[in-house]
């Protein structure tokens, strides 16, 4: 395995600053999305065969994780067991930024 930098521009999807990184593509063993959402922007309820763990860089986000509603602001961690119905929206004002690591080496996701 060769070490190597994967530019934010690589994984960057869409016309915003969401970037979404498959570990399998480059002999990693997780994968993630980088989020930055916009106010009332977010993830629709889905779920993954995997856990899934969030860090919120910036912001606040009103979250779902199975029956549970959340709020998760700077810096907060929160986990999502596998196969548990999970969302999330920027519930702030400003920009959300958020990390959704994937306990994968690609994503699989069910909407």
């Amino acid at each position: 395995m060769s070490s190597h930098i994967v530019t934010a521009e690589e994984l960057r999807i869409g016309t915003r600053g969401t970037r979404r990184f498959e570990g399998r593509e480059h002999e990693a063993a997780i994968s993630y999305f980088f989020v930055e959402n916009q106010p009332g922007e977010g993830a629709e309820r889905h779920w993954h065969p995997y856990h899934e763990t969030w860090l919120v860089i910036e912001g606040t986000a009103r979250a779902t994780i199975g029956d549970e509603e959340l709020e998760l602001h700077d810096g907060d961690t929160a986990t999502v067991p596998p196969n548990t119905w999970h969302g999330f929206v920027n519930a702030g004002p400003g920009t959300l930024r958020l990390i959704g690591i994937h306990a994968s080496d690609t994503i699989v996701q069910t909407s």
